[in-house]
């Protein structure tokens, strides 16, 4: 039975009763409960919070947390901590019907003994988002999940052709974060990149998002290094970084936050993402005329 489009019919028939309550397991492994089409929703992971706004639900968001900023109408929701930090008493105030969280989120079982119902979806890669985007529009009783998909699919696809083919094949460094973190061939970063044909310098065996040893780019002389706007500095500062081609030729792609959002979201602008990624290996490798 599909129990999003019982819940779509209950609605619109005002027929709902306790015969359309239903169960999902959610990312974490819980069983979640619904009676009903929830109506105040708290997000507490800025790829969800985006999902349920590009499914058309951004009114039902009562509350966010503190790195949620796109589409810009929720900037003006309330704050209630991040999703590592969650503001549980302001999250009750706001008597939300279901409070959307990653899988590990602290306060999880308090949350729950306090009556609050969490749904934990944390998606990892490009299928994984596509997937959010059907769970989520299923609870919420909407049948714009198709749509979404869809215009994800048609976007990746786009930003694929986008690439010019002399950066096909180069390799690549992506930063993350300072520390060095990094975006590992098995993060959904990394899995973005390989549909662009770039070759991650990072393995996946240190795992999806590693701390490195800042000589390790160094010995990998990545061809094209990623990084945000607010690091680049840096880079040059580290020992033996100021002698890597791809910095003395300047072959680096620096991404401001609103771009920097896209690219480490796993939500429904990766495609938008890649599309920024696609757009500087264009000026870096223009094809000739």
């Amino acid at each position: 039975m599909n129990w999003g489009r019982l819940l779509l019919v209950c609605v619109l028939t005002m027929g709902c009763s306790l015969a359309s309550a239903w169960e999902l397991r959610d990312d974490s492994g819980q069983t979640v409960r619904f009676t009903g089409v929830p109506q105040r929703i708290v997000s507490l992971l800025p790829s969800l919070t985006e999902t349920v706004c590009a499914l058309g639900q951004c009114a039902k968001l009562v509350g966010v947390d503190r790195y949620s900023n796109f589409p810009d109408s929720v900037r003006a929701l309330p704050q209630v901590g991040g999703g590592l930090d969650p503001q549980i008493e302001a999250i009750v105030a706001l008597k939300p019907d279901l409070v959307l969280v990653s899988n590990t989120a602290p306060g999880a079982q308090r949350m729950r003994g306090l009556g609050l119902t969490l749904l934990a979806l944390e998606p990892r890669n490009f299928a994984d988002a596509a997937r959010v985007v059907r769970v989520l529009a299923q609870v919420l009783a909407v049948d714009t999940a198709p749509g979404v998909v869809q215009a994800m699919e048609r976007d990746m696809r786009a930003a694929v052709q986008a690439v010019p083919p002399q950066a096909r094949g180069k390799s690549v460094y992506f930063e993350v974060n300072p520390g060095p973190y990094a975006a590992s061939a098995s993060s959904f970063i990394g899995e973005t990149l390989a549909q662009l044909g770039m070759k991650n310098i990072v393995p996946a065996s240190l795992g999806a998002f590693p701390k490195i040893n800042p000589e390790m780019v160094v010995r990998a002389q990545p061809d094209v290094i990623l990084v945000g706007d607010n690091e680049v500095d840096d880079l040059s500062k580290r020992p033996g970084w100021a002698a890597l081609t791809a910095i003395r030729a300047q072959r680096m792609c620096v991404f401001d936050k609103q771009d920097s959002d896209t690219l480490v979201r796993p939500g429904p602008r990766m495609a938008t993402g890649a599309m920024r990624v696609a757009q500087c290996l264009q000026r870096l490798y223009p094809v000739s005329p």
